[in-house]
Parts: structure tokens; C-alpha cells; sequence
């Protein structure tokens, strides 16, 4: 049986987002990107990155003389898992709940209420 990884910290999905965004990268590149967010050094991205290695959450590339990082799992299996966790621990497993206090919190674009309706009508039929 395959062990899923750990769920990500929140410095830790910083990083994937950043991974996912742009792809493999080194350290350096990484670094650069969260820096834009607010300041982050160097060492601290490196630490968390070899953390997130030993965790699985990435996989290091180091046929390169600068380590190349990269995600483990795509952003969307990532994300199940946080929302899977989420909807157990804070929902009691009620889809539902968590929906309508997702869309009661926060606004949702016009866009995104048409793929909601989109998502809705295709579970309706089956297809998903």
C-alpha cells in the first residue's frame, strides 16, 4: 500500500505553489519567487525544501550541480487531501457544510459560480 505524504504546512504549499506555478526549479529560484510575496532567505527556503524532500512532498533532482525541486503530487491531488482532512475534521464529513460556508464566507466570481453550476450538473448526470 502506497503511503500518501503528510499534508503541507502553510510555508510548505507556499512553496509548492511556486513549484507548481513555474516547475522544477533550484533553491535560488524558488527563493526568488516567494520573495516577491515578502522577504524569505535563502537558507530557510533550502531547510524547508529538504524537509519537504524527507516528508515526500518533493522530489530533488541533483544531477544538476544546483538541486532541482520539484512537486510529488499535482496541485489537484494536494488539494483533495487538505479539503478531504478539512471536511473530516471540521464538517463531520459533510460536503454540504463545507460548500455552503466556503460560498457564505467569501464572494465567488461570476466564473466561478458558473463551474460550480457546471461541476454540480455533471455529478448530477453521473459523469464525475
Amino acid at each position: 500500500m502506497t503511503r500518501e505524504p503528510p499534508r503541507p504546512t502553510q510555508s510548505e504549499l507556499e512553496i509548492l505553489a511556486v513549484l507548481w506555478e513555474v516547475g522544477p526549479a533550484p533553491v535560488r529560484d524558488v527563493q526568488g519567487a516567494l520573495e516577491v510575496r515578502r522577504p524569505t532567505g535563502y537558507t530557510t527556503v533550502l531547510k524547508l525544501l529538504q524537509i519537504m524532500t524527507e516528508k515526500g512532498l518533493v522530489r530533488r533532482d541533483v544531477r544538476e550541480r544546483a538541486h532541482v525541486y520539484a512537486p510529488k503530487l499535482p496541485r489537484e491531488k494536494t488539494e483533495q487531501q487538505i479539503v478531504g482532512d478539512l471536511l473530516d475534521r471540521a464538517f463531520g464529513g459533510s460536503s454540504s457544510r463545507l460548500v455552503m460556508r466556503a460560498l457564505s464566507s467569501r464572494r465567488a466570481s461570476p466564473e466561478e459560480l458558473d463551474r460550480i453550476r457546471e461541476l454540480l450538473n455533471e455529478i448530477e448526470e453521473g459523469k464525475e
